[in-house]
């Protein structure tokens, strides 16, 4: 049951980053933000190699890191466009399909399958993200697909995470989990840095380097606790719960921002806290 709580630890480390990155840096651009979030947890992720086992790199390591890191990296330019283009209420729902997508990708790639009650589980989370991020009515979201650039981007790029989940899995199983962490981590900081460099961009990411710090820290929090995670449960057990950060995004909002609508996002709530459930007692 350790991969529970170091999956709820990943939700709530990925929901505080956020929270911390809208506070302090909500005048960035998207890719100025992702960027800013990835080098400054580089400083908490790489002193992690320490606890690596020798000569951890195992054969078909790096053949997994190239499969996934393209995929990441266009997965990244999707949500920071679909986010940038339309509403957040008709993108980020579909978001919430990630951990579904990923009972296909977990069994083409690693072979998983969950359990009946397991994949109830993961179909209450999905719902109730859905429900949580939807506004304007529950099928307006739907309905955009066809008319909304941000809508269907956002579909992609959740099916896209549902590749990068059980690749990045993959690739961990060939080496450990305190190595892959600051490396891969590196990898797609260069990826996303370079070319903002390259566009004259990026001079902002260092002015205020105590605020930088605390977000790499609480990012770094996130994918430590999500890759340990992942090593002990199946892929999409551990994304659901992961996508429970909205839970603690809207708790942020509403008492530390001042957002309202908490009273109405209680359905998709009660939806998630009984699919973690089934999942972490059942599944």
């Amino acid at each position: 049951m350790l991969w529970l709580g170091l999956a709820l630890l990943s939700a709530l480390s990925w929901a505080t980053a956020d929270f911390l990155t809208k506070r302090w840096f909500s005048g960035l651009s998207a890719w100025e933000m992702a960027v800013l979030r990835l080098l400054w947890s580089l400083p908490f992720l790489w002193p992690l190699v320490a606890f690596a086992p020798p000569s951890p790199i195992k054969e078909g390591f790096w053949e997994a890191i190239f499969g996934l890191l393209p995929v990441e990296v266009a997965a990244t330019l999707l949500y920071m466009e679909a986010i940038r283009s339309s509403p957040l209420s008709l993108t980020l729902p579909f978001l919430s399909f990630t951990p579904l997508f990923l009972v296909l990708t977990g069994f083409l790639i690693l072979g998983e399958l969950p359990t009946h009650w397991g994949a109830g589980g993961i179909i209450l989370v999905v719902m109730g993200g859905y429900v949580l991020n939807a506004g304007g009515g529950l099928l307006r979201p739907v309905r955009a697909v066809a008319s909304e650039r941000g809508s269907w981007m956002m579909l992609v790029a959740a099916l896209l995470y549902a590749w990068t989940s059980a690749m990045g899995k993959l690739a961990i199983g060939r080496s450990d989990p305190f190595l892959f962490a600051p490396l891969y981590v590196t990898l797609l900081a260069l990826a996303l840095g370079l070319p903002l460099l390259m566009r004259g961009g990026g001079r902002r990411l260092l002015e205020r380097p105590l605020k930088g710090l605390c977000v790499g820290a609480t990012l770094a929090a996130m994918f430590a606790s999500h890759y340990v995670a992942i090593t002990m449960a199946e892929a999409a057990y551990v994304i659901s719960v992961k996508r429970t950060s909205p839970l603690f995004g809207v708790l942020y909002g509403g008492l530390l921002l001042g957002e309202g609508h908490l009273g109405k996002r209680l359905g998709g709530t009660a939806l998630m806290v009984a699919g973690v459930m089934a999942i972490g007692l059942l599944g």
